[in-house]
């Protein structure tokens, strides 16, 4: 979609998060941690939560603490592979991978990404060596570039030929087998498939997917708008259109049901900006209005029969958030991250508090605990807990 810079147009819950993270024996912060792209929000040490408010102490210092990158691209794109492996993808072309944490990043960016200004807003990776980027963009500005080599070299896999299509996000359901989408064509959302780990692509029939409403599209925002669980449930996210709508699909993308959300849309701006589905029964939904200075009621809903009716969450993000993630320890734990700050909540989507009020667009959870953000001005972080918790 053209928005977002490019394109169209009690507290014991939160005491709960902090054991859970602490069980995880993630590394302690070491003071000083953090470096370029800091900014609202950042302590000292570098862990965002203990800045915020009393927040910090409420869930004993765990937060986010942030990993100096070098660059000034805002990283849209996240792919959380281990507590110590993670890539970001950005704008002017950019992608980094760190191995260590954090501690350093490698600028892997595709040479001609980069020359191009390439807008990267989506990343899906399989290890430390092998990823799919995908950038958006009108006609040939979509495009899905691939590297096995841990970013020393790429392939260009696909380039949209069609300008009346729009790629806005990718997954992956496992290593071979992926989905992209586009906004609508003649009417009907676009879905691109791979069966070969993003080497090579091809549309899929649109005979099974739903009828667009006007002016419906998806939002390149976090990389969350196209989003799977286990081997053949994905679902895509909408707004821009008179309701904001979440498609499902259980044959990996041959043929879709549509389900009306609960966050309010009307409004290019407005709608449903992330999904994440901790199985194929039960998900979350982010989303609001992204103008700043917009209120964004109702800005989270949750789902407990993949995706086919919605509720909204009781107590939801106090404004527009862009990214959300499940954690993998503890059934309810899940994030949900925009450019006012961080939300977590323990039951499951019901109810949300603040974390933390630094800026971040997108947010990943690995297998083993590490969860990652990245955002604006090269800002990415980790979650950790800081030694004076």
């Amino acid at each position: 979609m053209r928005l977002l810079g490019v394109g169209r147009g009690a507290w014991a819950g939160a005491c709960a998060v902090a054991l859970v993270v602490g069980a995880l024996g993630v590394p302690a912060v070491a003071a000083g941690v953090g470096g370029a792209g800091e900014g609202p929000g950042d302590s000292a040490a570098g862990v965002v939560g203990s800045g915020a408010g009393d927040v910090g102490g409420v869930v004993r210092g765990v937060g986010w603490a942030v990993k100096g990158t070098g660059k000034d691209s805002r990283f849209r794109g996240l792919a959380a592979v281990s507590r110590s492996t993670a890539w970001v993808a950005g704008s002017k072309g950019t992608v980094l991978r760190t191995v260590d944490g954090g501690r350093s990043w490698r600028d892997v960016s595709p040479p001609g990404a980069v020359a191009e200004g390439l807008e990267l807003r989506d990343i899906e990776a399989f290890d430390a060596r092998r990823a799919v980027a995908l950038s958006i963009g009108e006609g040939e500005a979509s495009r899905v570039l691939r590297t096995d080599d841990g970013g020393a070299t790429w392939s260009e896999a696909f380039r949209n030929p069609d300008p009346r299509a729009f790629y806005d996000c990718l997954t992956f359901f496992d290593s071979r087998h992926g989905l992209a989408m586009s906004d609508p064509v003649d009417g009907k959302f676009r879905i691109l498939s791979t069966g070969d780990g993003g080497r090579s692509w091809e549309v899929l029939p649109a005979s099974g997917m739903p009828d667009a409403l006007p002016g419906e599209a998806g939002f390149a925002a976090s990389g969350q708008c196209l989003v799977s669980a286990g081997s053949r449930d994905v679902w895509l996210a909408t707004g821009g259109g008179a309701v904001s709508r979440v498609l499902h699909s259980g044959d990996r993308g041959r043929t879709w049901k549509v389900a009306e959300s609960v966050i309010p849309a009307g409004d290019p701006a407005r709608g449903v900006f992330a999904l994440a589905f901790r199985d194929r029964t039960t998900g979350l939904a982010v989303g609001g209005d992204y103008r700043a200075g917009q209120e964004s009621p109702r800005a989270a809903a949750v789902s407990s029969d993949a995706g086919r009716t919605w509720r909204p969450a009781a107590t939801p993000p106090p404004g527009y958030r862009s990214g959300a993630a499940w954690h993998p320890y503890g059934r309810g734990v899940a994030l949900a991250v925009g450019p006012t700050g961080t939300d977590v909540t323990v039951d499951g989507g019901r109810t949300w508090r603040a974390l933390d009020a630094g800026s971040f667009d997108t947010v990943d959870c690995a297998g083993d605990g590490g969860c990652w953000a990245a955002g604006e001005k090269g800002r990415v972080g980790r979650l950790e807990r800081s030694e004076r918790s």
